[in-house]
């Protein structure tokens, strides 16, 4: 057994920020990287890369695949606490050291969401990021749901306990309007389109329940404001860090930027994107729609953002194994490089979240790292190592 804090890579294909450096060595001392060069090595510590590539550990901004996990087919609900421990096994397997589960503070039974749920979601998380037997270092994104006075009421309280707490990292909070006929689903018929498939019902059905999901959201269309005007405060006193989800337009993107968000999560058009970098704004797109070459919901391809410069980085949403699956196809497809293909699910969204530490096989970084083939159809992950049990072992 060779402990991850102090180990010795060769034979390998580094991929730092701007290259590739060809056998490769990386040298780990007490969870940091404390060499970056090529040669050979020999010792109890170190391990034989063979020729594999070694990136950094994968950081995940946004993946709802928690709350999938506790639910896997309709009627299943799973306990917290073993959703939790498969998801862990599953995200790491991918190459993911950090990670970001999204909780929805919303009560739907649309989503079959409570606010009970998010609050214990959270606790369960914050506990496992304690935890000396965590295998990847956990955070919550706090999703928002603007017009759910509830939701707004449990975050609040959640902010609230976040401030006491041990947890002293920037909580990040993600500002969102899911009603059809705006956002990610400015044209509906997407929408109804999704209803259809995931219910099983015809067209005309599914455009029924979405008139009936529009009617009921537009009841609470004016707490939008209470809920804006709640989050911008703490964002202006540096309490969260705020996202913009699914901007639309530059004038969205420009009122959003006012109300101090600095995050633009999956703009849906070119225009929003743009605006979002000219304003500072750090943008963040789906890894599924950059792997896949189209959005699910008809609005502008990750790919066009990356090409044109407008994408720092990729998240998962949905499904882990896509943000390695998305670095080998951009790369295959000769949308960008190997070194930029992977900044955009390593250094790059740890930059948006602030997390300065990670992300890049640089001396001085720390030592989360993946070792990956791409060489076959799909990126395989050989081995990860992550710094997250060591730096917590004295934690409660």
């Amino acid at each position: 057994m060779i402990s991850p804090t102090h180990v010795t890579v060769t034979g390998v294909d580094i991929v730092t920020p701007s290259h590739v450096i060809t056998d490769g060595v990386i040298v780990v001392r007490d969870g940091i990287i404390q060499e970056v060069s090529t040669g050979s090595r020999s010792g109890p510590d170190v391990v034989d890369g063979r020729g594999a590539t070694l990136i950094p550990g994968l950081v995940d901004t946004h993946s709802d695949a928690f709350e999938k996990e506790i639910r896997p087919r309709p009627g299943v609900v799973l306990p917290l606490e073993f959703g939790l421990g498969s998801f862990e096994g599953r995200a790491r397997a991918a190459g993911i050291t950090t990670i970001f589960h999204g909780v929805a503070f919303e009560d739907s039974d649309h989503e079959s969401r409570t606010v009970e749920q998010a609050l214990a979601m959270c606790e369960l998380i914050d506990a496992q990021r304690r935890s000396p037997c965590a295998l990847i270092d956990h955070h919550v994104l706090h999703r928002l749901d603007v017009r759910d006075p509830l939701g707004l009421s449990a975050l609040e309280s959640r902010l609230d306990q976040v401030e006491t707490s041990i947890v002293t990292d920037r909580p990040l909070v993600s500002f969102e309007d899911h009603t059809p006929g705006q956002g990610q689903y400015a044209d509906r018929s997407w929408y109804e389109r999704w209803v259809s498939g995931n219910r099983s019902v015809d067209p005309d059905e599914a455009r029924r329940l979405v008139d009936d999901l529009i009617e009921r959201r537009d009841l609470f269309a004016d707490h939008r404001a209470t809920a804006l005007s709640a989050v911008s405060t703490r964002a202006a006193g540096g309490r969260i860090t705020l996202m913009m989800h699914d901007p639309t337009s530059a004038d969205e993107v420009s009122n959003a930027k006012a109300a101090g968000m600095s995050i633009a999560e999956f703009p849906t058009s070119l225009e929003a994107a743009a605006a979002a970098k000219d304003t500072g704004m750090r943008t963040v797109s789906g890894a599924p729609n950059a792997m896949r070459g189209t959005s699910h919901s008809g609005n502008v391809g990750a790919r066009e953002l990356i090409a044109a410069g407008l994408c720092d980085g990729l998240a998962s949403d949905y499904l882990p194994t896509t943000l390695l699956g998305a670095v080998q196809a951009l790369t295959t497809d000769g949308i960008c490089s190997l070194p930029t293909a992977v900044g955009l699910v390593t250094h790059g969204p740890a930059t948006t979240v602030g997390l300065h530490d990670r992300g890049r096989l640089e001396v001085g970084c720390r030592a989360d790292m993946a070792l990956v083939d791409f060489t076959k159809s799909m990126p395989i992950v050989r081995w990860v190592v992550s710094q997250h049990e060591r730096l917590h072992v004295e934690a409660p």
